[in-house]
């Protein structure tokens, strides 16, 4: 179990590794080209494409869920019906981004309060990575099937041409030409629409045998679709509650000041490197408990999670180390300007203990996606948004700014508890 787990692990984890480094090479080229205004502006901006993006989730999450499910029961004619809804889904929702692009922005700059020189920054970043929407869409699709069909392989070279593509396009464009901050934006854009190139090639590659049980018609039928769309519209809850979170700490970190936004941008930049690792097993949780599930297995399905948490739990307390040894350094890497790096010492310590915190929730998350247990996924994140946001409001009067990750670490305790006590229902018994 541990060789099958690693084989569906270590590919999602080497890809994902690349993941925060684009993040934070782009954080690094604007705090090299400007002031905290700069940094504040990339904040914002992704924070705006987050809220439209993660909420996109489903796309990847269910698409996994169901094609593992399908997967384990050998039923290739189901997985690559629910391709055909994903890909109609991601093209749809992608067109809709296009055309409702400048309402959105300003819609979003109603309710975020920031600089004048935050904000234009944001709206120049937005206007041009937008165009970049239906790969970026797609690519959800592609990945969750890849997964489905226990294949870590696809997703890893498909992430990895993305983000090299994304650093290497983003520093010449920034740096090389007359583009200047719009070249990150520029080099995003075009990173995406090369991953889509190469998922369509390793799709035609791998699956092409598969092509045969593509039924347009059958793929749309009602049935199908309202079952797809009811286990999404859980898991698009559940990505919009988790960017409700997101989006509360970015905004509410605005009103303390262009040099707070650009520490807490920072901070979740940093948190998000050691998620990435997780990850890579949550996947392969939501890759074996859909297989085994399928295929009624409950034995290798209980042999499989626990593999996971042993792995997840180690990786845990390495990050926890690894934070303590390195966090001032990776600090002083992102940013350049003075105050960002000292108000940075006070914040420190919540790296320190995220990682304990927060495995047992990703980790379940993986595993309650590969059962489709989407019911619970949404619960779990509802009651967490309703604690983070009661942490800010009763303790924000004394601890400041700090208390968003008082929130932040208490909104994570809540669906490690949540998904644990409901495991045997949901996903062992499902």
């Amino acid at each position: 179990m541990n060789r099958i787990v690693l084989k569906l692990a270590i590919p999602s984890i080497f890809a994902n590794i690349t993941v925060p480094l684009v993040g934070m090479a782009d954080t690094a080229i604007a705090g090299r080209i400007g002031d905290a205004s700069v940094l504040g502006g990339i904040a914002i901006a992704s924070m705006l494409f987050d809220l439209l993006y993660w909420n996109m989730g489903f796309l990847r999450m269910g698409t996994g869920g169901m094609v593992a499910q399908a997967y384990g029961r050998r039923d290739f004619k189901d997985a690559m019906n629910v391709y055909i809804l994903g890909m109609a889904t991601a093209l749809g929702f992608s067109l809709l981004f296009l055309l409702l692009q400048y309402m959105y922005v300003e819609a979003a700059f109603h309710f975020i309060e920031c600089s004048p020189q935050v904000e234009a920054l944001a709206r120049e970043y937005f206007f041009i990575r937008i165009w970049a929407a239906p790969a970026t869409l797609s690519l959800n699709v592609f990945k969750g099937f890849f997964i489905g069909m226990q294949n870590a392989v696809s997703p890893m070279a498909v992430d990895v041409t993305v983000n090299i593509v994304n650093v290497v396009a983003s520093i010449f464009l920034t740096f090389y030409t007359e583009l200047g901050f719009s070249g990150i934006a520029w080099g995003t854009l075009i990173a995406q629409y090369a991953g889509m190139t190469l998922a369509v090639t390793l799709m035609l590659l791998h699956y092409r045998r598969f092509f045969h049980y593509i039924d347009l018609h059958g793929s749309l039928r009602f049935s199908k679709v309202r079952r797809f769309f009811m286990m999404n519209a859980d898991l698009f809850i559940r990505s919009f509650s988790f960017l409700f979170i997101y989006a509360g700490l970015t905004s509410i970190s605005a009103g303390f000041g262009d040099v707070a936004l650009a520490v807490n941008s920072i901070m979740m930049k940093l948190m998000l490197l050691y998620s990435y690792f997780i990850d890579g097993f949550a996947y392969a949780g939501e890759a074996l408990s859909g297989r085994y599930i399928g295929a009624r297995d409950r034995d290798s399905l209980v042999k499989a999670v626990k593999v996971i948490f042993l792995w997840c739990g180690g990786i845990g307390v390495v990050s926890t180390f690894g934070y303590w040894a390195g966090g001032e350094w990776m600090f002083s890497f992102l940013a350049s300007d003075p105050e960002v790096i000292a108000e940075a010492a006070g914040f420190i310590p919540w790296l320190l203990v995220m990682p304990l915190v927060s495995c047992v929730a990703f980790t379940w998350d993986g595993i309650y996606i590969g059962a489709t247990a989407t019911r619970a996924i949404r619960n779990s994140m509802l009651c967490a948004v309703a604690g983070f946001f009661a942490s800010w409001w009763l303790l924000g009067g004394v601890l400041g700014v700090q208390s968003l990750w008082v929130g932040y670490m208490v909104h994570l305790v809540v669906r490690s508890v949540y998904l644990t006590v409901t495991a045997r229902k949901e996903v062992f018994d499902a």
